[in-house]
């Protein structure tokens, strides 16, 4: 029996290098000398085949601490070494090569998987949104087939195992020294073939159809709010857990409300007299009608906050309050009399009712100097 060359010289790296280094190394050669990138070189494929034993010991801890005690014949093995590189070697070329060829082959295709996640957008109004609602909608999905029972096969028969692959999924073919494995053509990754298709799904196991659900909308949702449906998605494959129906809701805009978390604002029009001597005024609210005071004085902007009347909180952390916002309105269309004594009123004026336009011209006057 020839002598075999030290394993450390083979992978071109010292006797005290580190695993990592070891590796770097292997996957270096085993690139450069690989049977496809040399065709039909003898020399190469050897050397392949060389430097693969190498790292199949030195690069396995346990092996390498029995090469680096006994030497290439291993300890009590009788000159046979390390014979068992081939068995091995399969999972070594798995994790070594899987960056160049794309990651492993998997195994059998007959899993069961899950069935595919649906999604469902929900248009729901501002007074929906804050006081909850039960909304049925209709979702169009794949469902096991009641007629086979997710088997594909017509009644009073079964899917065969492939015999193509034998029902693993997939098929192997060699490639120089590789042993390549790809998706059966025949059974498409199933592992098994329906040789008499049911008449109702055509072999799929599941048909579509349309399934009407009852969506539970809670108080302070929003828009972008998703309520997720355990279970009712598309139907699994081979036994597999259904998938889930996740429901987005999106909230109509109101005509006077507006929403900044779970507060409200709403724009309050007064008239300038009410503005000016003050007045108690009603007001909308999300659940009703409020009465608020305004003080004589009132001014553009003026905010009044009633607790606890905005949207309640989704996670039931009380409510939001509203902001009643004054918006004083300027009338348009005055009639004579009107116009009359607001042109007395304006004689009568002095400046110290209107203290802001008092203090802007006082600030102005000197720009004018």
């Amino acid at each position: 029996m020839n002598q075999k060359r030290d394993y450390y010289a083979v992978l071109g790296v010292s006797p005290d290098a580190s695993a990592e280094e070891i590796k770097k190394a292997y996957r270096k050669l085993a690139h450069l000398h690989h049977p496809d990138k040399n065709s039909g070189d003898a020399a190469a494929e050897e050397r392949f085949k060389e430097i693969g034993e190498a790292y199949a010991v030195v690069g396995d801890t346990e092996k390498r601490e029995a090469y680096n005690r006994f030497g290439s014949a291993g300890p009590g093995r009788g000159g046979e070494g390390f014979g068992d590189f081939d068995s091995g070697f399969g999972s070594i070329f798995d994790d070594i090569f899987e960056g160049f060829f794309g990651g492993r082959s998997g195994g059998a295709g007959r899993s069961a998987h899950r069935g595919a996640d649906l999604r469902y957008t929900m248009e729901i109004r501002f007074e929906e949104a804050a006081t909850g609602v039960e909304k049925a909608i209709v979702i169009p999905r794949l469902e096991t087939c009641a007629t086979c029972r997710g088997t594909g096969a017509k009644s009073g028969s079964q899917p065969i195992v492939c015999k193509t692959c034998r029902g693993t999924g997939q098929v192997r073919f060699s490639q120089g020294f590789l042993t390549v494995s790809q998706t059966c053509s025949r059974c498409r990754g199933e592992g098994r073939v329906v040789e008499h298709p049911c008449s109702t799904c055509r072999g799929l196991g599941q048909t579509k159809a349309e399934r009407t659900l009852t969506v539970k909308v809670p108080a302070g949702v929003e828009t972008g709010t998703r309520l997720k449906l355990t279970g009712e998605g598309e139907a699994g494959v081979r036994g597999g857990p259904p998938g889930d129906l996740y429901v987005v809701i999106g909230v109509q805009e109101h005509a006077i409300f507006t929403r900044h978390g779970d507060d409200m604002v709403c724009e309050i029009p007064v008239s300038i007299t009410q503005a000016a001597l003050g007045a108690q005024i009603e007001i909308p609210t999300i659940s009703g009608r409020a009465t608020i005071k305004i003080p004589p004085g009132t001014q553009m902007g003026a905010e009044f906050r009633l607790r606890g009347k905005g949207f309640p909180n989704l996670r039931g952390y009380g409510h939001g309050d509203l902001l009643a916002r004054i918006f004083v309105e300027v009338p348009t269309h005055l009639n004579a009399k009107q116009r009359d004594l607001l042109e007395q009123f304006a004689r009568l004026e002095s400046g110290e009712g209107s203290p802001l336009v008092q203090g802007f011209w006082e600030k102005a006057k000197s720009i004018f100097e």
